[in-house]
């Protein structure tokens, strides 16, 4: 998968000194369709800023085992048709953390059902929203000033893989575009032998 982005301090004007090692991880994020092609954020409503539905990989997890367990707990839904969008790579000096976050395109499957919220994301006062992708962009492009360490890196990132998907829809949807014969626009179903 390609890296899309390396994100450091720096990035915002923080001059937060590196440490001298990182504790790495990995992180599984999705951009997750429903029916209606609207998509799931999750609003830290105590916090202040949107985030999209993922987290971290847990030890025995692989990364589509790890994201389908984060859709159920964040957004209380199922997934189908996983397909790749790109990693972004981040450096979070103040808690000396190296991520790589694997990022994807999915689609609800199923009902939308009630999240399960761990103790953190209760304390930041999570709550599932869906909206039109274009709305989602809008939403983060207004969060740019979020004060909260994390919330900077997350803001960014999550911008970054909603406009990486807007432009897959507008690649796929522009009339004047030949289309490599390879090529399956973001809302096609995954190829045999791809991820599902």
């Amino acid at each position: 998968m390609e890296i899309l982005r390396t994100i450091k301090d720096v990035d915002f004007g923080l001059e937060t000194p590196e440490p001298k090692s990182y504790k790495e991880r990995q992180a599984a994020r999705a951009i997750v369709f429903d029916n209606d092609k609207n998509i799931a954020l999750l609003h830290a409503t105590k916090v202040f800023y949107h985030k999209l539905p993922g987290g971290g990989v847990e030890e025995g997890e692989d990364v589509i085992d790890a994201l389908k367990r984060e859709c159920l707990e964040e957004i209380g839904c199922g997934i189908t048709n996983i397909r790749e969008l790109g990693i972004v790579e981040e450096y979070r000096n103040k808690f000396e953390i190296h991520q790589l976050s694997y990022n994807y395109i999915a689609d609800l499957n199923g009902e939308k059902c009630e999240p399960n919220f761990v103790e953190d994301e209760i304390a930041d006062g999570f709550e599932p929203v869906w909206m039109p992708l274009g709305d989602a962009i809008k939403v983060l492009e207004s969060e740019s000033n979020v004060k909260d360490y994390q919330g900077k890196f997350i803001q960014m990132r999550d911008l970054l893989l909603l406009n990486e998907v807007k432009k897959l829809f507008q690649y796929f949807t522009c009339p004047s575009v030949a289309f490599p014969p390879e090529a399956d626009p973001p809302w096609a179903e995954a190829k045999e032998g791809k991820i599902t």
